[in-house]
């Protein structure tokens, strides 16, 4: 890059760039909602059959907790625009856990059910809190002083 910024002036389309961040908010919060459906109503023995198997294989006593508190921010806070930043960063570990459990059960392909969609979820997340909030949200994500622009410390 020069030294005065000209290849990142032009690395995002200004009009636009919000409105990926919505969609992107949109669509994941419309997969956690999806996820938390399926929970509840799709599989076979429930919420109570999903939870047990946390504790079948091994996982510690928290793990189903910090899952569902995840899916739980993520569908209730990304559509409406409730610190989406904060809410997408907390459930990238959730998803990328998620993808290592498939890597190693059932590989990476998503034809094969592995990991291929997780890792996918869990960049696109990123992708959004890198991003920003994007427009028409409820509460905008506070950030540190030290990742304001602008701001040296």
């Amino acid at each position: 890059m020069r030294g005065d910024g000209t290849l990142m002036r032009n690395a995002l389309d200004e009009w636009t760039a919000p409105y990926a961040a919505l969609l992107l908010r949109v669509g994941l919060g419309g997969l956690f909602i999806a996820h938390l459906y399926w929970k509840f109503f799709v599989l076979n023995g429930g919420f109570d059959a999903w939870w047990g198997q946390f504790e079948a294989r091994g996982y510690a006593w928290y793990v189903p907790w910090y899952a569902v508190s995840a899916e739980i921010a993520g569908a209730l806070c990304l559509i409406p625009g409730i610190w989406p930043r904060w809410a997408a960063l907390y459930a990238v570990p959730l998803i990328f856990g998620a993808a290592q459990f498939w890597l190693t059960h059932k590989g990476f392909y998503f034809t094969a059910a592995g990991c291929e969609l997780p890792v996918v979820w869990g960049v696109a997340l990123i992708v959004l809190a890198l991003l920003g909030d994007g427009p028409w949200v409820l509460l905008p994500s506070p950030m540190p002083k030290f990742l304001k622009r602008g701001v040296r410390t």
